[in-house]
């Protein structure tokens, strides 16, 4: 399968305020889209929302999934659903959809356009261990995205035994494939004291 792979370093990513805290780009398809724009395919983000209650951005023709990484998060849609999140529960909704929030939380986000479809999915891998994932085969003509932030670490990731690369917190793994027959299979291993958690955002665009 031919695929492409970047690591995105914690120190390599941009951060910026917002009305209710700070939020850091992690990743952007294309890469030479501005989320101010609105033109990008897909957009990985993680913010921090520093005020109790808060009102999220209009972003009208985005679908939006998020994840709490730390903290609890109550998300009102106005006319629409109501949940309470902890820490590796998520949402999916319209980003334009009137959107309250409620709690201070450090959370992950995946935007996309139309057209684009995605995943999030939280992973807990134990001390000494590991966690192996299989991009699946793609022989429509789409590519596939999928992402692996670390949130604790470090970790250890290795793609079809061939790449192999170290991963420290808050670093981002981006990991491209083209349409293809065959499958990847990546490994992701624990290299911390601890638990290590990692959060797998998928995008078939």
């Amino acid at each position: 399968m031919m695929y492409s792979i970047q690591l995105i370093r914690k120190n390599e990513q941009t951060t910026n305020e917002w009305s209710g805290g700070f939020t850091t780009q992690l990743a952007i398809y294309p890469e030479d889209a501005d989320y101010k724009e609105r033109n990008f395919k897909w957009r990985i983000s993680s913010a921090i929302v520093e005020l109790e209650e808060s009102i999220f951005t209009p972003l009208p023709d985005i679908n939006r999934l998020i994840m709490v990484i730390d903290g609890e998060m109550t998300l009102k849609h106005e006319g629409h659903h109501q949940v309470h999140l902890k820490p590796f529960e998520q949402d999916r909704f319209s980003g334009g959809w009137t959107t309250r929030s409620f709690g201070k939380v450090r959370d992950f986000n995946l935007m996309l356009s139309e057209g684009c479809s995605g995943d999030i999915e939280a992973i807990a891998v134990e001390k000494g261990g590991y966690h192996e994932t299989v991009n699946p085969n793609n022989p429509a003509e789409r590519q596939i995205a999928e992402a692996f932030y670390c949130i604790t670490g470090p970790l250890h990731i290795t793609i079809d035994d061939q790449e192999a690369i170290d991963v420290e917190e808050g670093d981002l793994l981006l990991l491209n494939s083209e349409p293809s027959e065959t499958s990847i299979t990546i490994k992701i291993n624990n290299k911390a004291e601890t638990e290590a958690n990692v959060i797998k955002a998928s995008v078939i665009f």
